[in-house]
C-alpha cells in the first residue's frame, strides 16, 4: 500500500438493514454501491458500519467522518415528540437506535456529518428538529417528492440559501436534484441554519455552523447528478483531514 493510500481519509457509511428473503433467508445488510463510490471518487476510504450500538465510539474512534444513509423507512415520530403516527410510517428501530449514538458520538467530537434523505431527516432529530411524517398530508401542492423518474435523473430544483455552508460549497443559487422522500424537515432546533428549499417550500438542507461540517441533504448527491453534488463529497473529505 503506497503513503497516500495510507493517509487517505476514513468514511463511516451507516447500512440500510432488510429482513429475511430476498438476498438470504437470514437477516442481512445493504448499501447501494454508489455512496462508497462517491466517497472513494472524492479521496476517502469508505467503510460500511453494522448495527451495534454498543460499539458506536468504537466505531467513532476508527473513522474520520460520518455519512447517515437513507432508506425505505422512517424515523420512529415519537423520538421529536409527535403524538401521533402516520399510517405511511415505517419504523427500523435496530438501525435508528445505532444512527442515533452514532450521530450523537460524531456530534459531540466535532467529526464531519453528512445526512442524505432519511439521513438527513435522521440528523435534524439528533438536532433538536421535527419531521413533516407524510408530505402530501402538509404541503398545499406539493412537488413529486417522491420522483416517478428514474433516480439517476434530476426530479425538480431546488434553491440555495446565500450565505450558507451549503451554498459556499456547490457555488450556485440553484440545482437539478434527485427526490425519493416521503417525510421531510419541519422544524429545526436552536442554532440550525436552512439552507436549500424545495420550490413548494419542503426544505431540502440544514447545516450546524457550530460544527466544522455538519450538512443535510433531502437529495441523494451520491449519484452525482452535478458539480454540486461531486462538491458536497469533495467538501466533506476536506473537512475530514
Amino acid at each position: 500500500m503506497n503513503e497516500m493510500a495510507k493517509n487517505l481519509p476514513v468514511v463511516g457509511i451507516t447500512l440500510d438493514a432488510e429482513k429475511p428473503g430476498g438476498y438470504s433467508k437470514f437477516p442481512w445488510y445493504a448499501v447501494r454501491e454508489n455512496y462508497a463510490s462517491a466517497v472513494s471518487k472524492a479521496g476517502g476510504l469508505p467503510l460500511m458500519l453494522p448495527h451495534e450500538a454498543d460499539l458506536a465510539a468504537a466505531y467513532l474512534d476508527r473513522i474520520d467522518a460520518l455519512i447517515i444513509t437513507g432508506g425505505a423507512f422512517d424515523v420512529d415520530p415519537a423520538l421529536f415528540g409527535a403524538k401521533s403516527r402516520h399510517s405511511t410510517v415505517i419504523t427500523k428501530d435496530k438501525r435508528t437506535a445505532f444512527e442515533l449514538a452514532v450521530t450523537r458520538g460524531a456530534l459531540e467530537r466535532d467529526m464531519p456529518i453528512l445526512g442524505i434523505c432519511g439521513g438527513e431527516q435522521l440528523l435534524n432529530v439528533v438536532l433538536g428538529g421535527t419531521l413533516i411524517q407524510h408530505i402530501p398530508d402538509e404541503i398545499a401542492n406539493p412537488l413529486a417528492h417522491e420522483q416517478p423518474n428514474p433516480r439517476d435523473e434530476p426530479g425538480h430544483d431546488i434553491a440555495i440559501q446565500s450565505g450558507t455552508q451549503l451554498h459556499a460549497i456547490v457555488g450556485t443559487d440553484k440545482l437539478a436534484v434527485n427526490s425519493a422522500h416521503h417525510q421531510a424537515v419541519k422544524t429545526v432546533g436552536a442554532g440550525i441554519v436552512i439552507n436549500a428549499l424545495a420550490p413548494d417550500g419542503v426544505i431540502e438542507g440544514i447545516e450546524d455552523p457550530r460544527q466544522r461540517f455538519c450538512l443535510g441533504v433531502e437529495w441523494h448527491p451520491e449519484f452525482y447528478l452535478s458539480d454540486g453534488d461531486a462538491a458536497i463529497f469533495r467538501a466533506l473529505i476536506a473537512a475530514s483531514k
